[in-house]
């Protein structure tokens, strides 16, 4: 990056500066972005990994400046007021993390109420802060761009509400197609005259339209925006779900249909005692929840899925080049950890292929999940020994990851934990590991037995000192041992070896050979 180009900043569009001007970074150091909706202003600073970064600080305030749009045409008063305020607070907190110059981006209040011009006018005069205001047609992309950053080969429709619209949009291949915005936000809804019964029918009147332009082949929906997420967290707390990450966060046509009807027959104030979601955001919730029930009726998705990344994350993925764009954003986090955090970087690589004739007829969607385990076997050496298998576990699991199903995240967990203890029974993580079947369970647990091992075996590079070689039909493993690993096979490590043979069910045998490691 050189911020000593001359150039005006308003040259390089939003964020002011390019961000990656060298493909081969790997990480991005503290990118303020301000989202000013029609129901919350947002800032959030990135910084970590580039393709998948952290959240470095992340505050939202509910100042509704939509509230009330409807009948006004107008910003609210109370909104205009709390939202400056926040942007005056996120102003000075970016200055002190050296996160200026801070990116604020505009939605649907601000670019359709008569006084938007002058509020942003104002925001400007006040703190400096320059506002871009996008139209809802770029809000759709941004936000179809940041359902990418998280998962590259993401195919389907992005389904974004806010507070005062609603943008669909078309994603495959890595690129963003067809387009279209709407005023279905719960805070528009609020103002329409005549009842539940023309809610209904305007809602049933736009996604009508937005069917015929999108078309209704889309076998996957994404859900980006905080009523989406609310709706997520209601469904994980009627199905009693054990893991509480919104990102990846699956449901189904039935699911959803079944949460609805939770949601309309519970008091919102006990739905809010269950889940802790705010009095704002659960007051927009049986909006949402309307117009939820419409799209899938409409479009028929056989599978949905909850996003937790949106504009802001989108806004980087509009930066990235494409070299960046194409890395896996679960290994880019992966190998950023173990530089920060491992007692010995770089490890991971040549533990990854010592224990990779383990896995060699697992497909390439599992090898990356190995591959990310052995990345982080030795992030959280930090923990007190008595407590490191959960903090392996906690931290994959609960960790900003992106590219993990649910599943995955607990099998990277559950092999996390059984690198640093054997058993896992009676752990507060059984409900968890149940998301797995009894064959990954099985396969998690030689993952991490053999990590273990491996990991105990050499602190440099055990595929200079042996190989193994397994052979499952017969369930034999071999350890062929060169001269200079006699010494490093010694008791403990021998127990760990043994260990892994038990946890493959197989017969060992150690054997002495000459090599040269490849």
């Amino acid at each position: 990056m050189d911020d000593g180009m001359q150039e005006p900043a308003e040259d390089w569009g939003p964020f002011g500066r390019p961000l990656f001007n060298d493909e081969t970074r790997r990480a991005l150091s503290r990118v303020g972005v301000v989202d000013v909706g029609s129901n919350s202003v947002r800032m959030v600073v990135f910084d970590g990994a580039a393709r998948s970064p952290a959240y470095f600080f992340n505050e939202k305030v509910m100042a509704g400046l939509g509230a009330g749009f409807t009948e006004t045409g107008k910003l609210n008063p109370e909104g205009r007021r709390r939202a400056m305020a926040a942007l005056k607070r996120f102003r000075r907190l970016a200055e002190d993390m050296g996160a200026m110059p801070l990116t604020v981006v505009a939605t649907a209040a601000m670019r359709e109420a008569a006084d938007g011009p002058a509020f942003r006018a104002e925001v400007e005069a006040e703190t400096g802060l320059k506002m871009w205001v996008v139209d809802g047609r770029e809000e759709a992309r941004l936000s179809a761009q940041g359902v990418l950053l998280g998962w590259p080969g993401a195919y389907g429709m992005v389904c974004d509400i806010g507070g005062s619209s609603m943008e669909l949009a078309q994603i495959a291949e890595g690129r963003v197609g067809k387009r279209f915005t709407s005023a279905l936000g719960p805070l528009r809804l609020q103002g329409i005259e005549g009842g539940k019964k023309a809610v209904k029918a305007e809602i049933a009147d736009t996604i009508d339209r937005l069917a015929t332009e999108m078309g209704v082949d889309h076998k996957r929906m994404f859900l980006v925006g905080g009523s989406w997420r609310a709706i997520g967290r209601l469904d994980m707390e009627r199905r009693k779900y054990p893991l509480h990450v919104q990102h990846e966060y699956r449901m189904t046509p039935q699911g959803i249909a079944d949460t609805l009807k939770y949601i309309e027959e519970t008091p919102l104030d006990s739905l809010r005692a269950m889940t802790g979601i705010g009095e704002a955001r659960m007051s927009l919730v049986p909006l949402a929840a309307m117009v939820l029930k419409q799209m899938v009726r409409r479009f028929k998705p056989r599978d949905i899925a909850i996003s937790s990344y949106g504009i802001r994350e989108g806004m980087l993925y509009e930066q990235m080049p494409r070299a960046l764009r194409e890395r896996d954003p679960l290994i880019e986090a992966c190998r950023f950890a173990e530089q920060k955090d491992a007692r010995f970087p770089g490890f991971g690589r040549s533990l990854y292929k010592f224990l990779l004739p383990l896995f060699k007829s697992e497909p390439e969607s599992r090898l990356r999940i190995i591959r990310a385990a052995c990345l982080l076997h030795d992030v959280s050496w930090r923990a007190h020994p008595d407590y490191r298998h959960e903090a392996c576990f906690d931290n994959a699991t609960r960790a900003n990851l992106g590219g993990l199903t649910h599943s995955e995240r607990v099998f990277l967990g559950l092999a996390l934990l059984h690198r640093y203890k054997s058993s896992r029974s009676g752990s507060r993580f059984e409900p968890m590991i149940e998301l797995l079947d009894p064959k990954e369970i099985a396969q998690a647990e030689v993952l991490g037995r053999a990590m273990r091992f491996g990991a105990m075996f050499s602190a440099d590079q055990p595929g200079s000192l042996g190989e193994l070689r397994w052979f499952p039909k017969k369930k034999v493993l071999e350890l062929w041992l060169n001269d200079h690993a006699h010494d490093l096979f010694g008791e403990v490590a021998r127990a760990r070896f043994n260990s892994l043979v038990s946890a493959l069910g197989a017969q060992s045998e150690i054997k002495r050979q000459r090599f040269r490691a490849a």
